[in-house]
């Protein structure tokens, strides 16, 4: 599987990395570019549905679901997208005639919302649901399985006044040479949580807890392709303001300069040295921010989060992942990181 951005991509994809027969079809999807991705994670016992957790993917659709962060209750949609959801989950649900756990991807891009697939079986992000809102989605599915009801059992969706991060756990340490891009293909090998009553602090556990803590300052090596250079401002803007020193590319140096963000330029690893890998193994980058988009930016990023792996520096694929650990690291630099078990959350 693989996302393509012209034809010369797709005519490179169809020789190189498939095929074709009447056996081997190929399945095109048009890509929602820019939408926010959901998982729903429901109950169906064939008359009523009950929605155990609505996430909000962090990472774009694109990525991979396994690989993607997310985070319950969701933080950028309106209550109604919200009903919306919930109203295409017990239509989803009750039409297929489940009876059990049920999970739907979803899509949401100019405030309509697209269904991806419905899957009547248990998730992966059952006990991410689980332990994030206190309801034992596993067990009363077994017992709707056996015949019991929904309106007998007394659950609810429950509304949370706290946060939680899923975080993935992604194996390149273990294995050398691998390309560390995230995609439409799953790479992770499990999953931590962070909570909180705050996202930012939320995430940051989260990341912790995936071995991918955010520095509080140091220098920070930035590369992002010109497609997203006005989303990108913002966020460089927030980490340059808590102190952090950027670093980054001509093309990214350039326009954080027009947009009147100090950073200082480092050259690119096909320009020789001294480039940020030397930077990166003298222990002078504290993080690592790089969204490739060309084929010549992705060479350079595969050397890039190789060594990021291999020195054990953090490091960050997209954009709204950036995004959050901006915002992780604001909440770290102006509150103090609580410890509380997860009965403190689930009163």
């Amino acid at each position: 599987m693989e996302i393509v951005h012209d034809e010369r991509e797709l005519e490179t994809y169809m020789k190189e990395a498939v095929r074709v027969s009447k056996n081997h079809p190929v399945l095109i999807d048009s890509y929602l570019q820019n939408a926010i991705e959901l998982d729903v994670d429901a109950v169906c016992d064939g008359h009523e549905v009950l929605i155990g957790g609505i996430m909000e993917h962090i990472e774009q659709a694109g990525i991979h679901s396994g690989d993607s962060a997310c985070v319950i209750p969701t933080q950028s949609l309106s209550p109604q997208i919200l009903d919306t959801i919930r109203d295409y989950t017990r239509r989803i649900a009750l039409g297929l005639g489940v009876v059990g756990l049920v999970n739907l991807q979803l899509a949401v891009k100019d405030d309509i919302v697209y269904v991806l697939e419905a899957n009547p079986r248990a998730s992966r992000t059952v006990p991410f649901v689980s332990k994030a809102t206190g309801i034992p989605i596993a067990k009363i599915a077994a017992k709707v399985m056996i015949g019991r009801k929904l309106c007998d059992l007394g659950y609810h969706e429950r509304i949370i006044e706290h946060v939680a991060v899923k975080e993935v756990l992604l194996p390149f340490n273990k294995l050398a040479g691998v390309d560390t891009m995230l995609g439409p293909e799953m790479k992770s090998t499990g999953e931590v949580m962070g909570i909180d009553y705050d996202f930012g602090l939320a995430f940051y556990k989260a990341c912790i807890s995936a071995d991918n803590e955010l520095p509080l300052k140091g220098n920070i090596f930035i590369s992002v392709n010109i497609e997203q250079k006005d989303e990108a401002i913002p966020i460089a803007r927030q980490l340059r303001d808590l102190g952090l020193i950027l670093y980054g590319t001509e093309g990214t140096v350039d326009y954080l300069s027009e947009a009147g963000i100090e950073a200082h330029l480092v050259r690119k690893v096909q320009e020789g040295s001294p480039n940020v890998l030397d930077m990166m193994r003298h222990g002078e980058i504290r993080l690592i921010i790089n969204t490739p988009q060309d084929k010549q930016s992705r060479q350079d990023h595969y050397q890039i989060m190789r060594a990021a792996v291999d020195f054990s520096i953090p490091y960050i694929t997209t954009l709204q992942a950036a995004r959050a650990a901006a915002l992780a690291i604001d909440a770290i630099k102006h509150e103090k990181v609580t410890l509380e078990p997860l009965s403190h959350y689930l009163k």
